[in-house]
């Protein structure tokens, strides 16, 4: 089973200052999907610039031909069904039906804050994904001129239309990252991909064959999932987004580094793997002439 390879570019560039340039050399190294970070800000980048995701992927939709686009992820925190939808459905158009959704539950971060609000419990922040996912999947699969109405406890729509939906048909895909029973049902009901982290009680003071065994726990459970509603796992994408295992950066120290990452992961069932963009003084500092060997060699090797 061959493995793709994607990378996440965050947006905390301006457009004509660097960003471009790296959505363009992206889909020149060869990569599967470029994914972006839809946040309102982000942990160490919180005091610095950093752009809105549905812009910047509808930037960089207008300027590649063929590479994917996403979010990884989105969430609830701050985005509403109704209006992200229709977000997506022009962003599907712009970009001639090459947009994923990674979709998530957020967290309590600063996302979670901003607009006003206190955070949201582990439990309100799974009843809210299980609505939200619910209703995003009917707004982009359903077109007709009578729109879709929903009343929820905590979303709602009044006959909103959504014509001509999605390039893709029935609706784009949604990459569900998820790791507890509830997200992971999300994942199998709804997604054609699903997306991990790995373990994050690990990242400290986990080895990475402890990362290894977690995550295969991730994939049984998963499976187990899918089982309950008669899908076949093996239908299902999985994409490991790294940079948040004990393994941190060591992954992008050489090409072999990587290829014995990677095919570690893809032995568990991994579709794709996700790295991200170097940024120099940063989590995800990496050397950049290792970073786009990798991206140009590892794929061959990893088929």
């Amino acid at each position: 089973m061959s493995l793709r390879l994607s990378t996440v570019i965050l947006p905390y560039r301006r457009w004509h200052e660097g960003s471009r340039e790296a959505w363009q050399r992206a889909e020149e190294l060869g990569f599967h999907t470029a994914y972006t970070y839809d946040h309102l800000s982000w942990r160490s980048f919180r005091d610095g610039p950093w752009f809105g995701a549905v812009p910047t992927l509808t930037a960089a939709a207008a300027v590649t031909e063929r590479i994917r686009l996403g979010t990884l992820v989105t969430s609830p925190n701050f985005r509403h069904p109704v209006t992200l939808a229709k977000d997506l459905i022009s962003l599907d158009d712009v970009s001639g039906g090459r947009i994923t959704l990674g979709i998530g539950a957020g967290g309590t971060g600063f996302d979670a804050t901003t607009l006003g609000q206190d955070p949201w419990t582990p439990r309100e922040r799974a009843d809210r994904f299980g609505e939200f996912v619910h209703l995003l999947d009917r707004l982009l699969s359903e077109d007709s001129a009578k729109g879709v109405s929903y009343e929820g406890d905590f979303y709602s729509a009044h006959e909103a239309r959504n014509i001509p939906g999605c390039v893709q048909r029935p609706r784009l895909p949604f990459a569900v990252a998820a790791t507890g029973p509830r997200g992971l049902r999300l994942a199998a009901r709804y997604g054609q991909a699903w997306v991990t982290t790995g373990d994050p009680k690990l990242y400290e003071n986990g080895t990475p064959e402890q990362s290894i065994q977690a995550i295969r726990g991730q994939v049984e459970k998963l499976a187990d999932a899918c089982a309950e509603i008669g899908r076949d796992v093996t239908g299902l994408d999985k994409i490991l987004l790294t940079g948040f295992t004990p393994d941190r950066g060591r992954p992008l120290e050489s090409l072999d580094a990587f290829v014995d990452f990677a095919g570690r992961h893809r032995e568990l069932g991994f579709t794709e793997i996700v790295v991200h963009w170097p940024i120099a003084g940063s989590d995800f500092a990496a050397d950049e002439k290792v970073f786009e060997q990798i991206a140009m060699e590892a794929p061959a090797q990893l088929r």
